[in-house]
């Protein structure tokens, strides 16, 4: 776990993306390529493979955060909406698709839901935690190749 803090975020999620991907763990619901992924958006989001890196990064934030839910990761990926002269209001992402990929991560036996103590939600698995840590191994030991 301590691997996986330690590594460039936006880098290990493009490689957990690609792996989660090429090991069909998510795949994207039918109607994600017609929808925003908030309020808060004015379009839909320019990658074609949006719902892997967001898988990606609930992963991770599931890693960091401990056990964490819907609502949680709605106000982690919201963001402030743009209306026009009026002042800025934050809103919380759309919830759908954050709700699909923690099934489709808790199908795959990468997360599991649990509680502990008042706070219930989605941990990581030891399955899930190797899958992670595979990965943030091998980003360390290309980073300390380039420094060399």
């Amino acid at each position: 776990m301590t691997h996986i803090l330690t590594v460039n975020p936006s880098e290990l999620n493009k490689k957990v993306a690609a792996e989660l991907k090429s090991q069909k763990l998510v795949q994207p619901a039918a109607w994600a390529k017609f929808v925003k992924t908030g309020h808060s958006k004015e379009r839909l989001p320019d990658d074609q493979e949006w719902w892997y890196v967001r898988a990606a990064a609930v992963l991770r934030s599931i890693a960091k955060l401990g056990p964490v839910g819907t609502e949680k990761l709605r106000t982690k990926y919201g963001g402030k909406k743009n209306r026009g002269h009026k002042p800025e209001h934050v809103y919380k992402a759309a919830g759908s698709h954050i709700r699909k990929i923690l099934q489709q991560l808790e199908k795959s036996g990468l997360v599991k839901q649990t509680e502990k103590g008042v706070h219930k939600g989605r941990v990581l698995t030891p399955k899930g935690t190797s899958f992670l840590d595979k990965i943030a191994v091998q980003l360390s030991k290309q980073e300390r190749k380039d420094l060399q």
